[in-house]
């Protein structure tokens, strides 16, 4: 996904994101902002992962939960 597109809709993906790693708190999602790889060394942080593990795992729930675009 498109580092742009992320940005774009964070707002959207925050729900999603906190329920996927519901570790991560609110301010750490404000912050993240819709980085990738703020995204990614969040999670990696908190969950005690590899940076690979988590990317591929970030990077399939990108594309599950890909927006529609019109």
């Amino acid at each position: 996904m498109n580092q742009d597109i992320l940005k774009g809709h964070w707002k959207q993906f925050k729900g999603q994101v906190k329920q996927k790693w519901g570790e991560l708190t609110d301010d750490e999602l404000d912050q993240i902002d819709g980085q990738r790889d703020q995204l990614i060394g969040k999670i990696q942080e908190r969950y005690g992962r590899t940076r690979d593990e988590v990317k591929r795992e970030v990077d399939e729930f990108l594309e599950d939960n890909r927006p529609v675009q019109p």
